[in-house]
């Protein structure tokens, strides 16, 4: 008898149709079933192993909040009728109705939480904190979706519990050791991250949005030519870059489509037209190694007036010296096409990037001045400490690429500016184990009519050390702005397209932000996990109107 592995995931909704995702026992079809009387039924695919189901749910009443249960082969495996998942509300699909208000809570950076009773290293975890406080009040406040802006995984820095089981399987005195080694050991993170109970609930009742950081596939990805001739020179890592493009793509970005485009998606046809369907899925994801631009992971979702697009600012780049950008030029195409088509049309443009465009000033110039030294400007024996220091302190943000960063800026000026501007314009980032709003002017001419600001919140849960703390307060203060401008001045660096300053924060924590719209309004609010006698808990420590 087939039953359910892990999940379901609610993923794409709309006002009529959502996509549930699931991972079965063995293979089999699996249905949803929806209180209303409306269905979806899809047949498994097959993935090393492993069985996989993408329902899609059609014909669903806007502005309604339906419970579903999933049967697989007729059996009904959710909800889970065994404690704790029995004491917990029912799982709902719920549609966007004529009220035009939208909230987007977001985050990154989420170490699996240990089981429930052991003691949490890091602190409670956010996204329980989101569970309880949805559970709590099941008609209360909840997001309409929610975003994991990268690093849903870690594949470089596993649990100790992780690292049990993988002694079990293999010898980690051999390479990679402790870390993730193929499709199987992946499978296995995303069982540690996505069983935990609350987390599971949360994810089968909102809708959640997903890309990818480093630490899905392995510290440092893709930071430079060098770093990837370095890794493909190690006998494991081919294995292991397969491995994590493949599951990205099963776990995370499938669920990340519309029905309409999974259903023209030729390697989703591939993989369920054979029984087993890990031969296409390696092939494409080989091919996604070799040539970046043969893949593309970054979309577009619109939630009535406001528009998301996601961008993929790990797989896209352009990594040979003298040509870096954070973006290839098919990519960066694509980007300007989603945010200007129908221009006018959407309130609020929200840009998620894993990795956020505005950085404290210090980070900003070391890391434009690295680029300069890294390319040899300075001579080789430069380039070498450039490029030790990029690796080592992870200097790869997009003003690590500067004509990248400066291109961003001039498509949101573009963007916010004129008679069909949207009323706010919001670079959504993590990575930075910190929160921080910060709002850009475009010196020597007039800004955009639209307000636009760098919304960072990171970790949703993750340790955050005190001289990281210390290191990100004094990389916002006047002191270290001056000295970083001791680096641009070392390298010859013009001016930014824009100046910054940073308007709230910085804030630690195990957080998420939420950003509620309703027409052109926009409001901020970040929120902490902490502890409480009945578990985790979220408390506000700011709230800030970004638009009337």
């Amino acid at each position: 008898m087939a039953g359910l592995r892990l999940g379901p995931l609610l993923r794409y909704i709309d006002d009529s149709s959502a996509t549930l995702w699931v991972e079965t026992s063995r293979p089999g079809t699996v249905e949803v079933r929806c209180a209303d009387g409306t269905a979806g039924r899809a047949g498994t695919f097959q993935i090393a192993g492993h069985h996989y189901a993408l329902v899609p749910v059609t014909g669903l009443t806007p502005g309604t909040s339906t419970p579903y249960e999933v049967f697989v082969d007729r059996t009904r495996v959710w909800p889970v009728a065994e404690e704790p998942f029995a004491s917990l509300p029912p799982s709902v699909i719920a549609t966007p109705g004529p009220d035009d208000r939208l909230r987007v809570a977001f985050g990154s950076c989420r170490w699996a939480a240990p089981p429930t009773g052991e003691t949490d290293p890091v602190g409670p975890d956010a996204l329980d904190a989101l569970a309880r406080r949805i559970a709590a009040s099941p008609a209360g406040e909840r997001p309409d979706v929610l975003l994991l802006l990268g690093d849903q995984v870690y594949a470089d820095e596993t649990s100790d519990a992780t690292r049990a089981w993988l002694a079990a399987r293999r010898d980690l005195n051999d390479p990679p050791g402790s870390q993730v080694a193929d499709y199987e050991e992946y499978t296995h993170l995303y069982d540690e991250s996505w069983l935990d109970p609350q987390v599971r609930w949360l994810m089968s009742t909102v809708p959640t949005c997903m890309v990818f950081d480093d630490h899905d596939v392995a510290d440092d990805w893709n930071t430079s030519a060098s770093w990837v001739a370095d890794m493909r020179a190690l006998p494991w890592w081919r294995e292991r870059i397969l491995s994590g493009l493949m599951s990205y793509w099963v776990y995370q970005h499938l669920g990340n489509l519309s029905p309409a485009e999974v259903a023209a998606d030729p390697l989703y046809a591939a993989v369920r037209e054979t029984p087993d369907g890990t031969d296409a899925l390696r092939a494409f994801a080989a091919a996604a190694d070799a040539d970046p631009t043969s893949a593309r992971w970054s979309y577009r979702r619109d939630f009535g007036r406001v528009r998301l697009v996601m961008v993929d600012s790990r797989a896209a780049r352009v990594l040979e010296e003298g040509r870096r950008s954070m973006l290839d030029p098919g990519e960066a195409s694509w980007l300007r096409e989603q945010v200007l088509d129908g221009h006018g049309s959407y309130d609020h443009l929200l840009i998620g990037t894993s990795l956020p465009w505005l950085l404290p000033h210090l980070v900003h110039d070391v890391e434009a001045w690295s680029s300069v030294v890294c390319r040899g400007d300075k001579g080789d024996r430069w380039a070498r400490f450039g490029e030790r220091l990029r690796r080592a302190a992870d200097l790869e943000h997009w003003p690590a690429f500067p004509e990248s960063f400066d291109e961003l800026a001039e498509l949101i000026a573009e963007t916010g500016t004129g008679p069909g501007a949207p009323a706010t314009v919001c670079v959504l980032s993590g990575d930075v184990h910190h929160a921080y709003v910060a709002e850009p002017s475009w010196p020597g001419r007039a800004g955009p009519d639209a307000r636009v600001v760098q919304l960072t919140c990171s970790p949703v849960h993750n340790s955050i050390p005190r001289s990281l703390r210390l290191g990100f307060r004094f990389g916002w203060s006047a002191g270290a702005r001056a000295f970083g401008r001791v680096f641009a001045r070392h390298g010859g660096l013009g001016r930014p397209a824009v100046h910054w300053r940073r308007t709230g924060g910085p804030w630690f924590g195990n957080q998420l932000m939420t950003l509620t719209t309703q027409g052109r309004s926009a409001v901020l609010r970040l929120e902490c996990a902490r502890p409480g006698p009945a578990g985790a808990r979220l408390r506000t420590v700011s709230e800030t109107r970004l638009s009337q």
